[in-house]
């Protein structure tokens, strides 16, 4: 863990995150969970949380096989968090929700398209979206870790999105932006569908993107 903060920074940063992203709206009652990266493992929030509840104690150490040390059951996605450690690398935090305009979107189970440039943000053209599935099932987590191979957020089908990150920051900016652009996109479908950037159109931005060095795929 050379080069991580200890285990009580993370908690600490887990905590004052979850408690953000409570405060943006992202996340109501229990919805939703958060997690980091901790070594070969993961701190996750519990079962149950809420930005009120929440505290450094009853976050939850739990392998990427399930099991765990605390007095309370980790959160019921944990299959999907472990899923997306073991297939990426490069997460080192991982932020899901149920946030509105994203639950929205998702509830059609199709992709947010390229309407808008900052879509790039996320690693591509489009962010998917995955098929329903119950929640804390095996398939939603394949599912999940799947299309977060070339993004770094998507959607899950009548459920929520999911975003993945180096850090726990990053990974609620990625929440929190998703949300910004679903609810442009539903905004824009008031007056029609609107139209598509062209390929030429995301070749420029990624080529301008990497000049500026917009988080990208993170």
């Amino acid at each position: 863990m050379s080069g991580q903060p200890d285990e009580k920074t993370l908690r600490e940063q887990l905590v004052a995150q979850y408690q953000r992203v409570s405060a943006l709206g992202l996340n109501e009652m229990s919805s939703g969970n958060l997690s980091v990266r901790f070594g070969d493992k993961m701190l996750i929030s519990p079962n149950g949380a809420t930005g009120d509840n929440i505290t450094v104690d009853n976050v939850i150490e739990t392998s990427f096989d399930g099991k765990f040390e605390g007095k309370r059951l980790p959160s019921s996605e944990w299959r999907m968090h472990a899923a997306i450690y073991e297939k990426h690398a490069v997460a080192g935090a991982i932020c899901h929700t149920h946030s509105d305009y994203c639950v929205a979107v998702a509830s059609h189970v199709i992709s947010l398209p390229g309407f808008h440039y900052l879509l790039g943000v996320f690693g591509g053209d489009d962010v998917p979206c995955v098929p329903y599935s119950t929640f804390g099932r095996e398939k939603l987590a394949v599912d999940a870790s799947e299309a977060l191979t070339d993004r770094t957020a998507c959607l899950l089908g009548n459920h929520g999105m999911i975003s993945r990150a180096p850090n726990l920051n990053g990974a609620v900016n990625m929440a929190q932006r998703l949300e910004i652009m679903c609810r442009q996109y539903v905004l824009a479908r008031q007056l029609g569908e609107p139209p598509r950037l062209t390929d030429d159109d995301w070749v420029d931005f990624f080529k301008k993107a990497d000049e500026m060095a917009y988080a990208r795929n993170g």
